[in-house]
């Protein structure tokens, strides 16, 4: 993929992520400078970067829940660690 051509369907899937987020933040960059074209690749880019994101972190799964507390024990939320009281 040169430069100044957009990536093609079939280049943005080879790309590894790193070398992903890389060239995204080139072309936005370049769009910031003010080059035109550079804003619709910069989004295409940082839209597969967001897509593979969001992948990776649906096939994680979720943290483990904790048993609720009666809604009444809030003050017994954590006990504090007991301090020895000086003679």
């Amino acid at each position: 993929m040169s430069r100044h051509d957009a990536p093609s369907a079939a280049e943005l899937a080879q790309l590894e992520d790193g070398m992903l987020e890389r060239l995204a933040l080139e072309w936005r960059s370049s769009a910031s400078r003010g080059e035109k074209q550079a804003y619709g690749v910069a989004h295409m880019l940082e839209v597969e970067l967001r897509r593979r994101v969001r992948g990776r972190r649906a096939e994680q799964p979720p943290p483990p829940a904790s048993a609720p507390r009666p809604w009444w024990k809030f003050w017994h939320a954590r006990q504090a660690p007991s301090v020895p009281r000086a003679p």
